[in-house]
């Protein structure tokens, strides 16, 4: 959690709200944020660990599980954006100041950036670099859109009730975008890298993952497959009443949904490829933590 505490504390261009030790707000960029931490009632120190971060509110009452922390977060949240960072998770130096002249001109209800994978020890794995939204690769491939480079717009999404699921455990996320879509929400992405994601063993949705014979761990992957199956009939495409002739067709719309996101993620790349281009010939003449 000290790693993610930090890495909110340490951006530039922004002032850090209820830190008295910040007495003057940047020239550069008027705007400020609040941090929010939500403790279900840990014993491992992350109390001690908070109170050296004087700019964070502390909010410690139980909960029903990861959702349901967060939910609590967007309730409690007052800023125009709102996005939750996990305890392990960090944003990237400079990210809120490079994402705030973004936000502000966007006409989008939720905005997305990139990400790193980085292993237990905070070292890079890979960059994912997104295109842009697509409702048929999101439902039918995966969520592609990183929880954690997230930027929600509380008047028209958190203002008019949009919360998580409490009883999806594994891809809240991903039901949480969906639903949203559906609801005609606008998604923008923006080639901005905004935060590091940490890969470990105890990663909700990677923890069940893998070969086995023993029934409990099949039992609970099972449960993360069905919340992904759910989503594909709630808001996707669904041909049949037999749930195994679906399955079938579900094989089929993930490959075509991969090909999808591997052409708009071309389409993406020869954008940025362009936006770049005037710039080369001038110059020949850049869970515990709540919401933020």
């Amino acid at each position: 959690m000290g790693e993610c505490l930090q890495s909110v504390a340490s951006q530039q261009g922004i002032l850090l709200e209820h830190d008295e030790t910040r007495a003057e707000r940047p020239e550069s960029l008027s705007v400020a944020i609040e941090h929010l931490v939500m403790d279900g009632g840990s014993t491992d120190g992350s109390a001690e660990v908070v109170g050296g971060f004087p700019h964070v509110i502390w909010n410690r009452e139980a909960d029903e599980g990861m959702s349901d922390a967060i939910n609590k977060g967007f309730v409690r949240a007052r800023g125009d954006w709102v996005m939750w960072l996990n305890a392990d998770d960090r944003l990237k130096p400079g990210a809120l100041a490079a994402m705030v002249p973004l936000l502000e001109k966007s006409q989008a209800d939720v905005v997305y950036g990139d990400w790193d994978f980085v292993d237990e020890g905070g070292g890079r794995l890979r960059t994912v670099r997104v295109p842009r939204w697509s409702g048929f690769v999101h439902v039918h491939h995966h969520c592609y859109v990183g929880s954690t480079a997230a930027f929600y717009r509380r008047s028209s999404v958190i203002g008019e009730g949009y919360r998580l699921r409490r009883d999806f455990r594994y891809v809240m996320d991903g039901e949480f975008y969906a639903r949203l879509a559906a609801a005609g929400k606008r998604f923008e992405h923006m080639p901005v890298n905004v935060a590091d994601f940490r890969m470990h063993g105890g990663n909700a949705s990677q923890r069940h993952l893998g070969k086995t014979r023993d029934m409990e761990t099949i039992l609970a992957a099972e449960r993360q497959h069905v919340e992904s199956r759910a989503i594909r009939r709630a808001y996707g495409i669904t041909l049949f009443k037999d749930p195994y002739l679906n399955g079938l067709i579900d094989g089929i719309l993930w490959i075509v949904a991969k090909g999808w996101k591997t052409v708009l993620r071309c389409f993406g790349r020869s954008e940025r490829i362009g936006s770049m281009a005037p710039c080369l010939r001038s110059s020949s003449s850049e869970r515990n933590t709540g919401p933020q």
